[in-house]
């Protein structure tokens, strides 16, 4: 579980999240929704221990963020897919998605291999091992992005806007790998502007404004049911 706590964040004197709490079970796919600038993509990042959090709280599977001696154990089990990939140009899509197994899970070559040819062969790109990120489309190296995360054997994956940097018509085969994953049951924290892809896939739905959260509820009264005007005008206009 992740439970976030009455979190604050700061940049300065420009505040980014203003007293968030949340929790999100083992198990189950949150979508996080909100206009720009609402703090989605900060939050996911204050849970990776990617950016420091000003006050209160997060806890991962009861691992304070703010002990810097569980930093890379929270790391380990919060694997992040990042909007704009941050593949590693000098490295093949099965050495990006071998590094962090062998360097850090201290896996031999062999077995972080066998485990990234099982997870490229999951998303359709076990013939593109060997090429570099320069030689793949945007819909390819964000598949790689996501086995690369898969590989680290997480308990929760956060995924930040992972279609936004690639073209319309990749976007489809990789909302159909983070499908599939959803499907099988991965825990995912998946801040997205694909509303329709969020409504398929996602068990809880959280919205985000100006910070704060406004709303933490199941899918089906989110999209079916929701009582709160300012969500259901967004949820309207992002329909178009």
């Amino acid at each position: 579980m992740i439970e976030i706590d009455n979190v604050d964040k700061h940049y300065g004197n420009l505040q980014v999240l203003s007293a968030v709490s949340m929790q999100f079970q083992d198990g189950e796919v949150t979508a996080i929704l909100g206009p720009s600038g609402a703090g989605k993509s900060t939050l996911i990042r204050c849970i990776n221990c990617l950016e420091l959090i000003s006050q209160g709280d997060i806890r991962v599977d009861g691992m304070s963020v703010l002990d810097k001696h569980r930093t890379a154990e929270i790391q380990k089990r919060t694997s992040m897919v990042f909007q704009h990939f941050n593949l590693y140009p000098h490295l093949t899509a099965l050495g990006n998605i071998t590094l962090a197994p062998t360097k850090v899970l201290r896996q031999s070559r062999a077995q972080a291999e066998a485990k990234a040819m099982e997870l490229l062969k999951m998303v359709g790109l076990e013939n593109k091992a060997k090429r570099y990120p320069a030689e793949l489309s945007g819909g390819e190296q964000q598949r790689v992005g996501i086995c690369r995360a898969l590989a680290m054997n997480p308990r929760h994956l956060l995924l930040d806007e992972v279609t936004s940097a690639i073209d319309p018509e990749m976007t489809a085969e990789v909302l159909r790998v983070i499908e599939d994953l959803a499907g099988q049951g991965t825990t995912m924290i998946l801040v997205t502007h694909e509303i329709e892809f969020a409504r398929r896939v996602a068990d809880r739905v959280a919205f985000m404004e100006r910070g704060s959260l406004v709303a933490h509820q199941d899918a089906d009264t989110f999209f079916n049911r929701q009582s709160d005007e300012r969500i259901a005008r967004f949820i309207d206009k992002m329909k178009h």
